[in-house]
């Protein structure tokens, strides 16, 4: 609609009240030319990091932060009430090192690997990722279905010490990067958000769903 995705994503991230700042993290040259245009603030980064998580860990290791949020630049339905949920989460226990977010999987979302499933325990921590269908469901009533949201808050310091982890068995089998925590034993707690959907644009069909 005229708007650049990069853009949908900042605005949306800049109305939320737990944030100090919003700095897009990039190693190209365009998405930086076309953010500062917008008035965003950008951080270059190195153009070899395997995963977001070890460019936005670049970043936050300049940063005097508690918390890093990383939103990814795939989300243009963004809220910042969303974002805030996360970060909220992560406030209310002390012994959780980062949070995300999910919602009730969409229709479809069971057979299709780009919407990732969440299980999660009774006092609201991520059990597992998967792209497969989770749970596999059986001879019973289906239980509620959870999608997950790529939004992640962290706190600072752990954020540093995740990316000196080797990448695990089940986050290269699945690419799911979130594994790598739940594999190397770190819970991951998780806020329900009931009255929102995402449109992560992962394959040129979504800009349409978008």
């Amino acid at each position: 609609a005229g708007v650049p995705l990069i853009q949908r994503v900042w605005e949306g991230t800049r109305t939320a009240k737990s944030l100090e700042r919003v700095v897009v993290a990039t190693d190209d040259e365009r998405i930086a030319t076309v953010c500062r245009g917008f008035g965003a603030e950008v951080a270059m980064t190195r153009a070899d990091h395997p995963t977001g998580t070890d460019r936005i860990a670049e970043v936050a290791a300049r940063l005097d932060a508690d918390v890093v949020v990383n939103v990814q630049g795939d989300e243009p339905l963004i809220e910042g009430r969303v974002v805030d949920a996360a970060v909220e989460t992560l406030a209310r226990d002390p012994a959780l090192p980062m949070a995300t977010l999910v919602h009730a999987a969409e229709p479809g979302a069971q057979d299709d690997p780009n919407r990732v499933k969440v299980v999660i325990d009774k006092n609201g921590r991520a059990l597992y990722f998967s792209r497969s269908p989770l749970p596999y469901v059986r001879d019973v009533a289906p239980p509620r279905i959870w999608q997950h949201v790529g939004l992640y808050a962290y706190r600072r310091p752990f954020l540093l010490e995740l990316v000196q982890i080797a990448p695990t068995s089940l986050e290269r089998a699945e690419s799911l990067e979130q594994l790598r925590v739940l594999e190397s034993g770190f819970p991951i707690g998780v806020a329900i958000v009931s009255d929102w959907r995402g449109v992560s644009v992962d394959v040129p069909g979504d800009v349409a769903r978008a």
